[in-house]
């Protein structure tokens, strides 16, 4: 312990940071240790970026869902949806084989390295020799991109009729360029994140998503689905790359262009990151299966997108925010040689997140045609569409714990700087998957693509879960199995509790003859929400769960 730590222990009535001894200033109002939060520079704890970034993650897919349901009620589930959707596999595709998808992700690894050695200059050196060869790299593949795209086009949508893939190569070619915004910004995050400074990263997406929604109000009518494209294009170079490169800039990162393929960094990073680009895992390749199929049905691809769109919100909320505030924290545990603290901490996050997985879901699928409709019916989307959406969604939600997991097992193996395992192990699954997504898809069409996206997500998490374990990294056994248990057996008791509202609120409507179909769902997701809430937490309190408790203490309703 340090001095300030015994002189605060023995005079707990004086400020340890004051010399003097001086009484301690009276202790900052909630909302002001809130907004402290906010501040860029600020430094967080694991606790505290997880909730800024899932207070964000929450903003963030607000407005994704407005970006939702503007695109479907603007160009519903046609072509021109369909199209755009598409324009994004191609650039997707790119970005993840020749950087292997999240630049922050590994060079979060590399960045605290330096950091913990005290070479921050040579760091800094790395990141300029990073961008620059890269930017050449990618710069050179977007333009053969550019040019190639009917044929990719062709190969990757073979349903697409000749006006849709037109349509879907010119909004490819729009897109493309934004894979140079988001590696750069990553590596610029990664900056930032080795500092525990969040909030940029609880902002980029914000301006990302508020892109394609700005571009349609202001240009749709004279461009059409363009105007998406390029409001896309503008919001991924203002959130993702400027606003993390002026705050990297700070903290002096300044670009110099540096080509040197014998750099330290350089090495590890490649070293990092190969595996992450000739390997693919089924958390990304499941979008491009399952719109490789759908591309078959008219409008498949779109509905099949908005279903999963509504379904990342929540898992974006536990999982995502999650995994970005832990990685930083698991790397630092791992570089400095604590594995049992570094194994702890990867099974408490383990079991948090799959735990409010499971709860979430219970809600999620006991009220998804309710949500589903009011977020998506209108204009150009008509009730039936939504119907079908909502039956995907549903069956997505099964598996939301699941996702949730894995995201932290593989920051846990990108934490320890091994990223060749897993990505081994997603291969191996991804490979095995496709001809269960084949037959699943001529068995049952577009639901079978659901069907088979929850099988592999479990296959996938269940190796990362098993790697882990065999290596001696997290054991199995140090999950809280009994508080999993405890939260599947509330949200099965409490789903079905929603669920039987939700019906008995439709059935009571259409007795009464009610008609307003907008004020009816909401009703429906108020109410079931509610008794959802209720029933889980009540629930969970007879089981013996903490949960209830914890939550209550966290939001200032308990001692």
């Amino acid at each position: 312990m340090t001095a300030h730590g015994h002189q605060s222990e023995l005079f707990p009535d004086r400020d340890p940071a004051s010399p003097s001894g001086q009484p301690a200033a009276a202790p900052l109002p909630r909302w002001r240790r809130a907004l402290q939060l906010l501040r860029p520079s600020h430094r967080h704890t694991a606790f505290s970026a997880t909730v800024i970034l899932m207070a964000a993650a929450i903003l963030s897919r607000l407005i994704g869902l407005v970006r939702v349901k503007y695109i479907a009620l603007v160009f519903g589930r046609g072509m021109q949806a369909d199209a755009f959707i598409a324009a994004f596999q191609l650039p997707d595709m790119i970005a993840y084989f020749l950087v292997g998808g999240a630049a922050s992700i590994t060079f979060v690894t590399i960045l605290t390295q330096y950091r913990d050695a005290n070479r921050e200059a040579d760091g800094m050196r790395s990141l300029n020799v990073i961008l620059t060869t890269m930017a050449l790299v990618l710069g050179a593949a977007i333009l053969l991109a550019e040019w190639t795209a009917p044929a990719c086009i062709h190969w990757l949508f073979p349903g697409f009729d000749a006006e849709k893939s037109a349509l879907c190569v010119r909004l490819t070619r729009i897109v493309l360029p934004a894979q140079l915004c988001f590696f750069a910004g990553g590596v610029y995050a990664a900056v930032l994140l080795v500092r525990r400074q969040f909030a940029i990263q609880a902002v980029a997406p914000l301006l990302y998503s508020l892109g394609t929604i700005v571009g349609g109000l202001l240009l749709a009518s004279r461009f059409g689905v363009q105007s998406l494209a390029w409001g896309t294009l503008v919001g991924a170079i203002l959130g993702p790359f400027l606003l993390n490169a002026a705050a990297a800039w700070r903290h002096g990162a300044r670009f110099r262009p540096i080509l040197d393929l014998h750099d330290e960094g350089f090495r590890e990073w490649v070293r990092l990151s190969v595996p992450l680009m000739v390997g693919v895992s089924l958390v990304t390749a499941d979008n491009w299966i399952i719109s490789h199929y759908a591309s078959h049905s008219a409008g498949a691809v779109s509905l099949m997108s908005y279903a999963k769109q509504l379904f990342t919100a929540p898992m974006a909320v536990i999982a995502q925010a999650a995994g970005a505030a832990s990685m930083p924290f698991f790397a630092r545990l791992w570089s400095t040689g604590k594995r049992f603290e570094f194994a702890v901490e990867v099974a408490d996050s383990v079991s948090r997140v799959a735990a409010l997985g499971l709860l979430a879901a219970s809600a999620m699928i006991a009220l998804a045609p309710a949500l589903v409709e009011l977020i998506l019916v209108g204009g150009r989307l008509h009730t039936d569409a939504a119907a079908d959406a909502a039956r995907y969604f549903a069956v997505f939600s099964i598996s939301l714990f699941l996702w949730s997991a894995q995201a932290i097992y593989a920051r846990a193996f990108y934490a320890a700087g091994n990223t060749l395992a897993p990505m081994v192990a997603g291969t191996i699954v991804t490979l095995a998957s496709l001809p269960v997504y084949a037959t699943l898809f001529r068995l049952w069409g577009a639901m079978g693509l659901a069907v088979a996206s929850d099988l592999g997500i479990a296959v996938q998490t269940l190796a990362l879960a098993i790697l882990l374990h065999r290596r001696r990294m997290v054991s199995l056994a140090s999950l809280d199995h009994r508080e999993l248990l405890r939260c599947a057996t509330a949200g099965v008791v409490s789903g079905f509790a929603a669920w039987v509202a939700a019906r008995a609120i439709l059935i009571a409507a259409v007795h009464l003859g009610l008609h307003a179909a907008r004020l009816l769902d909401a009703a429906t997701i108020l109410l079931g929400g509610i008794l959802w809430l209720v029933v889980a937490s009540a629930t969970l309190t007879r089981l013996g769960s903490a949960l209830p408790t914890i939550a209550r203490r966290r939001l200032g309703l308990a001692a």
